[in-house]
């Protein structure tokens, strides 16, 4: 995976066949302290002890259609390249957390990519479900909430091609808002 969003995506993936009703990702970018960190929250099925240990073994997956897990793998291995660390939080019947942090400077960290496209990629797929997506940087934050949209919009459905170009074209602004018109990360 060339970009970090490819892994936010598979990861959150994984929260939604745990059974998530609400995903949380939050992206925290701190250039005074040379580190990005990204968490992908759920408050799904969660784990034991004994999968929570082979979960980073990337053949180990717990899906049927395939025999190969690399999503959480290769975000470990992602911030491990740049010096930073990733880890799990899980407990049965409460949901995960998913942390990475990767020295924003480094040579080899990734590119964050496309999180508007991610985000519509999982609202669009799972209406049903509440995302929050956060992104803060040393300044200036902004959220995203599928719960404030359905608010809005009432018995309208969130993966309505007009509401997705929305929600994609708002949290571009926003991000190009807090990178000073930039929406390379």
């Amino acid at each position: 995976m060339q970009e970090l969003s490819l892994n936010i995506l598979d990861i959150a993936q994984n929260s939604v066949k745990a059974g998530a009703t609400e995903i949380q990702i939050t992206v925290s970018q701190s250039t005074a302290q040379d580190k990005m960190t990204i968490a992908i929250a759920d408050n799904g099925c969660g784990m034991t002890a004994e999968v929570l240990q082979r979960v980073i073994d990337p053949f180990y997956t717990t899906r049927t259609t395939r025999k190969v897990g690399l999503g959480v793998p290769f975000f470990k291995m992602a911030a491990e390249m740049t010096g930073g660390w990733m880890s799990i939080q899980s407990q049965v019947g409460e949901g995960t957390t998913v942390t990475g942090e990767f020295v924003l400077s480094h040579i080899d960290r990734m590119p964050l990519g496309d999180m508007a496209q991610t985000m519509c990629c999982l609202i669009s797929c799972n209406p049903d479900i509440q995302f929050v997506y956060k992104h803060e940087t040393d300044d200036a934050s902004f959220t995203v909430s599928t719960r404030d949209f359905t608010e809005v919009l009432g018995d309208v459905p969130l993966n309505t091609p007009q509401v997705m170009e929305f929600i994609e074209s708002y949290i571009r602004e926003n991000t190009e808002n807090l990178n000073g018109g930039t929406v390379s990360i």
